[in-house]
């Protein structure tokens, strides 16, 4: 399933660069792009899109009064150089506010919200069936897929992050917090600074480690108490 996308801006360097973007995606279909919010208004009467990629300020009508506007509003990334805007957007439920320039690391990980947000909103009998995924950027061109259930510890390596998965291993520039927020709580928990693992990838528990794959890895003291209540009072 294609995930439908508009872009709103009347910057023609911002709107290049996320169509830049979108076009590293194999999921993503760009429906249209707009210089201003009314022409948008009258496109979206008669076409419906997943995400629109908002700015806020445009001529006539602003992106804050176009997403008021909106009846059914679809998901809304806004895409603004102001932060002073973000907690009045946030009351209008944006999925989230990227800040520019945009980096593309940024700008995947609000497309992984996405992703999110429709398996759990919006399941269907092709979505009920799919695997969630995230996708990483392995190197300069290329973007990966990898599946959530095929994850099984995340480590930190200051500013990189190495993915282990049962099809092997992928390093990544991003924060283990970036990277953890993106994951479902029910399946995966952080319990060192520089280890996140999969819940239900465990194979033992010992003191104050936990086994995965035939590696142990320590819970950090400050995770210990968390990390307890989530998985050993939840044992046999």
């Amino acid at each position: 399933m294609k995930i439908k996308c508009l872009i709103i801006d009347d910057e023609p360097l911002a709107v290049n660069v996320i169509k830049n973007y979108l076009q590293k995606i194999e999921d993503i279909e760009l429906a249209d792009t707009f210089n201003n919010a009314i022409d948008a208004l009258n496109y979206l009467k008669h076409h419906k899109v997943d995400v629109i990629f908002l700015d806020i300020n445009m001529p006539v009508l602003d992106g804050l009064n176009f997403i008021k506007s909106l009846k059914e509003p679809p998901l809304i990334i806004i895409t603004s150089a102001y932060t002073e805007y973000a907690i009045e957007t946030y009351e209008l439920d944006v999925l989230d506010y990227l800040v520019k320039p945009i980096e593309f690391p940024r700008f995947m990980n609000a497309l992984n919200k996405v992703y999110r947000r429709m398996n759990i909103n919006q399941p269907s009998a092709e979505t009920s069936k799919s695997r969630p995924y995230l996708f990483i950027k392995i190197d300069k061109k290329k973007m990966k897929k990898v599946f959530l259930d095929e994850i099984l510890v995340v480590e930190s390596l200051k500013d990189y992050l190495k993915i282990n998965t049962t099809n092997g291993r992928f390093l990544i520039h991003s924060t283990l917090s970036d990277f953890t927020n993106l994951l479902p709580t029910t399946d995966f928990i952080r319990i060192h600074r520089s280890y996140t693992i999969s819940i239900n990838k465990i194979d033992a528990v010992e003191g104050n480690s936990i086994e995965i794959d035939g590696m142990r890895y320590v819970i950090g003291r400050s995770y210990i108490e968390e990390v307890k209540d989530k998985i050993l009072n939840s044992s046999i």
